[in-house]
């Protein structure tokens, strides 16, 4: 069986991600830009949240 987790530096990384999607996110939206990026950044922020929300980390 194939067993998921996530060390520090992969965690680290998917949350820079995430700070940098939901940033983007926040100034699309404010200056009212194109709705494809409001579901790009959106989802891709949302994606790396619940990854860390829901894939255990190594101990």
């Amino acid at each position: 069986m194939i067993e998921f987790v996530l060390t520090p530096a992969t965690a680290t990384v998917i949350f820079v991600i995430a700070c940098f999607a939901g940033y983007r996110y926040r100034h699309v939206w404010k200056t009212e830009g194109p709705r494809w990026q409001l579901w790009v950044y959106g989802v891709i922020a949302a994606a790396a949240l619940l990854t860390l929300g829901f894939v255990p980390m190594q101990g």
